[in-house]
């Protein structure tokens, strides 16, 4: 039994952030109702990409799949009533408009209480529902600008760089589909429902919870790491191999020395100019070199004489953290064909095609996933949603 079911949630987001929420919750088991205006979700279109059905791209199946779809005039009142009245059995409401925008539609936390007083209700903005910004409009990299995620990635100097996916979007869903599953767990101890304020610009804090953090206590920022490893560890880069890039992960002197000692360059370990010779021989802590860019310039030359494959399998052998830096095209051609033991691999069929779908990410009692469906054409359930909530069949739109 998968741990939602039976459970009804109104998802009236669009975009990425609110049906993420909405996709881990139909994953979990929850009937979720996606209302859409008459065009529906922009998501559908996939900004010209590949259409696997009529009005499915790959980007909105991605995030949609197992939901059933109604299109609603939001702006009619009777189309408002049509959603009321399926919310007043609904388990959760999922909304990521502008804050105001639901209360004005008359769609907001007090109207759906009001019929519903068990409600857990999500609203999910770029900045939260009060304060100076909380009425701005909000795109994940916009978000990342303001919450100083640029200046994290790449050098010294370099110019703000942004993270190449819409990964607060991604977040903001995380967290509201575990806020959600916190707010049930409560509400079955206490019978109470909830209104969850979810902002981007709070989960990017919590994408960045260590540096922001440390950035908080001390009032400066850190220098922009590159592509090297948080721990500072001369062992913990991004390093050039003969055929392309590999990363690893020596951080403890353990493992540094056997780094060390697989390309060939053990001597360093006994130069004290280049390391702390006696704090090697201690073992604690990360290493910490006494020359850092000569002792980068022998270890990324001794890189230099390594097939990538060939020494990620090498290192991995030694229980040296390292893996070749790989596309996102290479990765998920070895993830969809097992490649991962603990990858969950299942596929919905679509008329234009096979579209992967991940899960939940985690895989539960050592079984393979199961796909909650296909994603919905638009509307494809409005009539039997709405008049099963006891509205007449064309009150919706």
């Amino acid at each position: 039994m998968k741990p939602m079911e039976g459970m009804r949630v109104i998802d009236l987001s669009h975009v990425i952030a609110g049906p993420t929420c909405g996709h881990y919750l139909a994953h979990y088991g929850a009937d979720v109702v996606k209302v859409e205006p008459e065009g529906g979700d922009v998501l559908r279109a996939g900004n010209g990409r590949v259409q696997v059905d009529e009005g499915v791209s790959v980007g909105f199946a991605t995030i949609n799949a197992g939901k059933r779809s109604i299109v609603v005039d939001l702006k009619a009142p009777e189309g408002v009533a049509a959603l009321l009245a399926l919310a007043r059995d609904a388990d959760v409401f999922i909304e990521n408009f502008r804050p105001g925008v639901v209360e004005r539609l008359g769609l907001g936390y007090d109207a759906v209480r009001a019929i519903n007083p068990s409600i857990v209700y999500a609203s999910i903005s770029g900045y939260g529902q009060e304060g100076e910004w909380g009425p701005r409009g909000a795109y994940d990299h916009v978000v990342q600008a303001f919450t100083g995620m640029m200046s994290l990635q790449g050098e010294e100097g370099d110019p703000p760089i942004k993270v190449g996916f819409p990964v607060i979007d991604a977040a903001a869903g995380m967290v509201a589909a575990q806020s959600v599953l916190a707010a049930l767990l409560r509400r079955v101890r206490s019978g109470e429902g909830a209104y969850l304020d979810v902002s981007m610009a709070q989960a990017a804090v919590h994408l960045m919870l260590s540096p922001a953090v440390q950035a908080a206590f001390e009032g400066r920022d850190r220098p922009r790491p590159g592509n090297r490893g948080f721990s500072g560890s001369p062992g913990a880069a991004t390093f050039r191999c003969a055929d392309g890039w590999i990363a690893t992960a020596a951080n403890t002197p353990a493992q540094f020395a056997t780094l060390c000692r697989a390309l060939g360059i053990e001597a360093v370990l006994q130069d004290p100019a280049l390391v702390d010779v006696e704090a090697l021989a201690r073992g604690a802590g990360f290493v910490v070199p006494r020359d850092p860019g000569a002792l980068h310039a022998r270890i990324a030359a001794a890189f230099e004489t390594w097939q990538a494959a060939a020494l990620e399998s090498a290192l991995a052998a030694l229980g040296v953290p390292a893996a070749r830096v790989r596309t996102l095209a290479e990765f998920m051609g070895e993830w969809g064909q097992g490649g991962l033991a603990t990858a969950p691999v299942t596929r919905v069929g679509y008329p234009g095609g096979a579209v992967l779908d991940v899960g939940s990410g985690a895989k539960w009692d050592r079984r393979a996933p199961e796909a909650p469906g296909r994603a919905p054409r638009l509307g494809e359930h409005t009539g039997v949603l709405v008049t099963s909530a006891g509205a007449a069949p064309d009150a919706a739109r």
